[in-house]
């Protein structure tokens, strides 16, 4: 595809009139599983940016998000659109949905992201962070296979650091760094990185040989109890495979002072 900004994961266009903010998605969004779809983290991340603008207050934080990947997400025009579910002084439910035209000009949700907000106080004298620190990055690390699969639009949009070779048996770590903004014009909100990161966690635990089967996540949920610091979002993951075609990922997200959220997806498995 044209892509005109290269700095970025999506362009904005003018807003329709009833305010309902309009996006175009650059190269960079670009699936490893089609070549007409986006990858699940722009998106995810994208609906983040909705969440966390929307009425926004700067005594409160998005805690909690779960993402629902209602279907493919195409490399066209999408739109966002969010409001307050349940409002509140304390805690706050906020939603936002991505919708995309349809083959027949209709159009409708193909993602959605749920977020509870709620108001933060000084409590620095205890913090504490339950899961243990992921290995640091390393001037040596494990190379994505050099194949045309992990090779694409949002994947090479990335600057990774992979301390595991991917299919490895046990906890899998690697580390991610964005290069583009998410939204032309407008700096990266930590955040946004986090979740732009996130979703990779499937693959990041994965065990399977993406040549011989399809793993793709249909949600991704994040419990953020720190806002992370600085450009490296890190990875710990696993993925269980149950017996019936469904999988469960769950990891760790860190930055460079250590754990910062946990992580989990629903996983569809289907073999080639």
């Amino acid at each position: 595809m044209n892509d005109t900004a290269p700095g970025a994961y999506f362009v904005p266009l003018e807003p329709l009139p009833d305010g309902t903010a309009r996006f175009r998605p650059t190269g960079h969004t670009l699936s490893t599983w089609s070549g007409d779809m986006q990858h699940g983290s722009p998106p995810s991340a994208l609906l983040v940016h909705a969440l966390r603008r929307h009425q926004a207050r700067p005594d409160t934080r998005l805690t909690r998000v779960v993402v629902e990947i209602l279907g493919p997400v195409p490399l066209t025009e999408i739109r966002v659109r969010a409001w307050t579910e349940r409002p509140g002084r304390r805690i706050e439910l906020v939603v936002a949905e991505l919708s995309a035209e349809g083959p027949d000009g209709s159009w409708r949700a193909v993602a959605r992201g749920t977020g509870w907000r709620l108001q933060t106080a000084d409590t620095a004298a205890i913090a504490h962070a339950a899961d243990p620190a992921i290995p640091p990055r390393t001037a040596d690390p494990s190379p994505l296979p050099d194949n045309s699969f992990w090779h694409t639009g949002f994947i090479d949009s990335v600057d990774w650091n992979w301390l595991t070779p991917l299919g490895a048996s046990g906890l899998s770590h690697a580390w991610g760094r964005p290069i583009p903004v998410l939204v032309e014009g407008l700096p990266l909100d930590p955040i946004e990185r986090l979740f732009l990161i996130a979703d990779t966690a499937n693959g990041v635990g994965s065990k399977l040989d993406p040549a011989a089967w399809t793993f793709l996540n249909t949600d991704v949920t994040v419990h953020l109890f720190r806002i992370p610091d600085g450009d490296w979002i890190g990875v710990s993951a696993e993925t269980s495979y149950g017996p019936d075609g469904v999988a469960m990922s769950s990891g760790v997200l860190h930055d460079d002072a250590g754990p910062v959220a946990r992580v989990t997806q629903t996983v569809q498995v289907r073999a080639r």
